[in-house]
Order: C-alpha cells, then structure tokens, then sequence
C-alpha cells in the first residue's frame, strides 16, 4: 500500500482553488416569480449577497439554461430562513434540453430558535448539461393554494 500524510493547510488548499462558474456570464436564468428586493441575480454572485425571493407563495422553479452544455461536478446551495418554522423541500435536476433527470431531493425544517440556515453540497458527475432545473417547495404543500411561504435562495454554485 502507498501512503502518504497530508498536512490540513494542504486540504484547504484545494478547496479554495476550487473555481466557481461565472452564471451571470454563462447562462440565461428563467424563475417563476422574484420579489424586486431579491433579485435571482444576488443568488447566482460569486460575492455574498442577500439572495433570491420569490414574490408569491408556493412552489418555485429556478432554471438555468446554459449557453453551452456544461460539465459539473460539484453544486452547492444555501437557504437561509431567520423567521418561519417550516418544512421545505427542494430538487434539483439536470440534462440537455428538456431531457431533465433528477439529480438530488432534499427535505429541511426551518426553526427561528434553532435551525436558520441550510447548505448542502454536492459532489455530482453531470456532462453534456445544456440546462439545471432547482425545484423549491417552502412549505412542502405541493399545493400553490395551501401554501404560506415564499420560497428564497441565499446561493447557488457550480463547478
């Protein structure tokens, strides 16, 4: 067997030369709804923003379409939700067209008085994705009528 140790400063390193993709630059972005305080755009910055919100309540879909299909292999999103208790769902799914399979399903309780914030990140092995698909339910009613909250996106990104 060959082995080697690795210093921690070594790990990090990696990570940070990790390279997020440029969305604004790459690809067009359809939504659902957007609340003009939020726009879709805060969500897709490499820099730290406000996020996205949508508008209304209820499910919401964020799509991406990609100038020109893409490799990824690595998504992270992050939620953040200071206010509600609520159980939100959300998918993401990805192909070229309107070929789109699902890639992740992820459920998360929101608390005020304990859990704010959600990040999940996924390492993927996508070719040839022409356009992603991020599918939110806020409150898991899967019923436009029967929902209360708005569906928000502190961050997407891409590698």
């Amino acid at each position: 067997m060959r082995k080697s140790i690795v210093s921690p400063s070594a790990a990090a390193a990696v990570e940070k030369r990790e390279i997020w993709r440029d969305l604004e630059r790459i690809a067009r972005v359809e939504i659902t709804s957007e609340d003009e305080r939020f726009p879709i755009e805060n969500a897709l910055a490499k820099a730290a923003t406000t996020g996205w919100r949508a508008a209304g309540t209820g499910p919401q879909v964020i799509r991406l379409h990609f100038d020109e299909p893409q490799t990824i292999k690595r998504i992270q999103l992050h939620f953040v939700d200071q206010a509600a208790d609520r159980s939100q769902e959300f998918a993401v799914y990805a192909g070229a067209g309107t070929e789109l399979r699902e890639v992740v399903r992820q459920q998360w309780s929101f608390s005020p008085h304990g859990s704010t914030e959600e990040i999940e990140d996924y390492t993927v092995s996508l070719d040839g994705v022409s356009t992603l698909e991020l599918r939110i339910d806020p409150d898991r009613s899967h019923d436009p009528k029967q929902s209360r909250d708005y569906a928000s996106l502190q961050s997407l990104k891409l590698a």
